[in-house]
């Protein structure tokens, strides 16, 4: 033990010398480049908050660009070690794609949620059709959308639901065009269906009157002669307008006494004589 003892004492200097500058070296490859990594990241977010990046996507691209730097730092450090870093690497590899496979569906709906925060089809607020449900925006997140129904349901839909699909947003533009379809008798005075229709749009003060109102013979059903019925509100009046303006019809047509027709069905009944 003794002769051990003197022999590790004899060759403590080389020891030292020699690996003690590979742990200085390791030591100082980390500090710097953890120093670097640091200083990147800054400047990479001060870029993206200049741009107006979504903070969001910035806090999250930031995290992923330090910790992919600091990766390769401690990667360089331990090679500094004589640490073998090719096998290393190629475990680091084997288990990001093996994370990958089992997190497909997470990796989907993440991928999904940076292009929604990065292109903006929708806001908080806004009330769409995305993902097989319509709603009011409540929250955007990087896996996942949160809407609130107009019975004040709350639905959490997948990203990748979202993106795969139309998205149909009623509240970007500033002005709705209220579509109605209205139904007169055969036997009406279509001039004057025509003139009550509008009389009723000249009197509502919602309805926008530069942008035209659009009265029009759309088809010759069964039981009725329907006219189209366009005016232009809005986007806030577009539910008002719309049932405020149907209960507007059917109660000027019954003064004016126009007829509003149900389906009917005529039978004629032939006596054959024996």
């Amino acid at each position: 033990m003794e002769k051990y003892i003197q022999e590790l004492m004899q060759d403590a200097p080389e020891l030292i010398t020699t690996y003690g500058l590979k742990v200085i070296l390791a030591i100082a490859v980390y500090i710097v480049g953890k120093w670097v990594a640091t200083l990147i990241v800054k400047v990479l977010l001060k870029g993206m908050n200049a741009r107006k990046v979504d903070p969001t996507i910035a806090g999250f691209v930031k995290n992923i660009v330090y910790y992919v730097i600091l990766v390769m730092v401690v990667i360089a450090a331990l090679g500094q070690l004589g640490v073998q870093t090719a096998s290393f690497v190629a475990i680091i590899g084997a288990a990001g794609l093996a994370i990958g496979f089992a997190l497909q569906g997470a990796l989907s709906n993440f991928a999904s949620g940076v292009l929604l925060i990065a292109f903006r089809p929708f806001k908080v607020g806004d009330f769409v059709e995305a993902g097989g449900a319509a709603g009011v925006i409540k929250e955007l997140s990087i896996f996942s959308t949160i809407m609130t129904t107009g019975d004040n349901k709350t639905i959490i839909i997948a990203n990748s639901s979202i993106t795969g699909g139309n998205i149909v947003n009623y509240s970007t533009q500033a002005e709705r065009r209220v579509d109605l379809t209205v139904g007169v008798s055969y036997g009406a005075d279509l001039s004057l269906v025509r003139k009550e229709l509008e009389t009723l749009a000249a009197a509502d003060e919602r309805v926008i009157q530069d942008k035209g109102i659009t009265i029009g013979v759309v088809a010759l059903a069964d039981s009725s002669v329907n006219f189209v019925y366009r005016v232009w509100v809005k986007t806030a009046d577009y539910w008002g307008v719309y049932f405020d303006m149907n209960e507007r019809i059917k109660k000027r047509f019954d003064e004016v006494g126009i007829e509003i027709p149900f389906p009917q069905m005529n039978v004629h009944v032939n006596q054959v004589k024996s």
